[in-house]
């Protein structure tokens, strides 16, 4: 029987296919929403990083079923799990869905309102739609990768936020939610063609605007918030730990100067770029006179937008964390709790992510397959 949770996306059967990044990723965003997601293992074990694919964050909220879809009586399984679903989402190459048996196509009758998800890096069609590739490649493709990182130094990757996350499968997400919010008027499904490369281009979109009336230069490292700002940008204090400044408005700085204690008729004007350089060594000086934690004690209560940058490891407790209840107790771990939040809907995470195929008799029996059927199933490695 699956967990029995609230959320709007109650009640909607969710179809995963295994793999790593922003399908996984997806899924746990619908699984959160209450989602009953139901994740196609490979009997074999997990597609890459992890041990097993069940056993990372992720994969928290879903059920799994091992499935070795070339045989005969797995592929059955697996027609009959996806026959029954309001969504699918995979993250294969173009093409092997349907070399598999298991394309939009052979639904359109089947499962005439089958939501299909498509997520891939390049996208479904051009040059490179064959490739293998990963964030730090879409990045660089779009030109979001040479825009970010120190003046003068190589580009940084912003760790696999952008295109695996954010280009990925949140897009993926909004993707099969606008469809699944279609098919309430058409009663149909359709295809959602999500690409990480689109995704992370779109997410750019306010930087190509700027770029183009000549407010954004193309050295990174120069401008207002790629850390170029004396105003935006990290700053070291005295036992090594790190502030975070985001004092842009003009009340905000002046707020930023007072905790400083540096007299304002003493710098050169706010936004003039070319003495950006004098006021963050000035910047620099102060912050290095106190800790971290004392600069937290000075800038408490005020609007200059001085945070500390705290480690992984030390988030969860932050104060605001605990009272706002940012984080949740997974196994033991601190995790960052399901967002976003409703007023109605009652939105928590679902278990923690398990084995590969730990679920996969109590989804059988529930598709209608007799306890012998399953034991044949296991018998002829159809199913783990």
């Amino acid at each position: 029987m699956s967990e029995e949770r609230g959320g709007p996306l109650s009640g909607t059967r969710v179809v995963e296919m295994a793999s790593i990044g922003p399908v996984p990723f997806c899924g746990m965003l619908l699984a959160d929403l209450g989602a009953d997601v139901i994740r196609i293992d490979r009997v074999s074990g997990g597609p890459g990083i992890l041990p097993d694919p069940m056993l990372g964050i992720p994969a928290r909220g879903r059920r799994s079923i091992a499935i070795d879809i070339k045989t005969m009586g797995g592929h059955t399984v697996v027609e009959r799990i996806i026959a029954g679903a309001d969504i699918l989402i995979e993250g294969y190459r173009p093409g092997k869905m349907e070399a598999l048996g298991l394309g939009p196509d052979e639904w359109r009758e089947i499962n005439p309102g089958l939501i299909f998800g498509r997520m891939t890096g390049w996208g479904q069609t051009g040059p490179l739609a064959d490739a293998a590739g990963h964030d730090i490649n879409y990045l660089g493709l779009v030109g979001a990768l040479d825009a970010i990182g120190p003046r003068g130094s190589r580009p940084i990757p912003p760790l696999n936020l952008v295109a695996d996350y954010g280009g990925g499968g949140l897009y993926l997400a909004v993707g099969v939610l606008a469809a699944l919010a279609e098919r309430q008027r058409s009663g149909l499904g359709q295809v959602v063609d999500a690409a990480m490369i689109d995704g992370a281009a779109s997410l750019m979109t306010v930087f190509y605007q700027l770029t183009s009336v000549g407010f954004w230069r193309e050295e990174r490292g120069t401008n207002l918030l790629d850390g170029g700002a004396p105003f935006y940008r990290t700053y070291q204090t005295a036992d090594g730990g790190y502030v975070a400044v985001g004092a842009i408005e003009p009340q905000f700085y002046r707020a930023l100067l007072r905790g400083l204690g540096i007299d304002p008729n003493g710098l050169p004007d706010q936004h003039d770029t070319d003495a950006w350089d004098v006021i963050a060594n000035q910047f620099a000086a102060r912050f290095e006179t106190k800790t971290r934690a004392e600069w937290v004690e000075v800038f408490a209560g005020t609007d200059a937008c001085v945070t500390p940058v705290l480690s992984i490891s030390e988030a969860p407790s932050h104060p605001h964390h605990v009272a706002h209840r940012t984080f949740v107790t997974v196994n033991g771990n601190s995790v960052p709790g399901p967002a976003p939040r409703f007023d109605r809907s009652r939105v928590v995470p679902g278990r923690a992510g398990q084995t590969a195929g730990s679920h996969s008799d109590e989804i059988l029996l529930e598709l209608g397959f007799t306890e012998s059927e399953v034991a044949d199933l296991r018998f002829n490695k159809g199913i783990g």
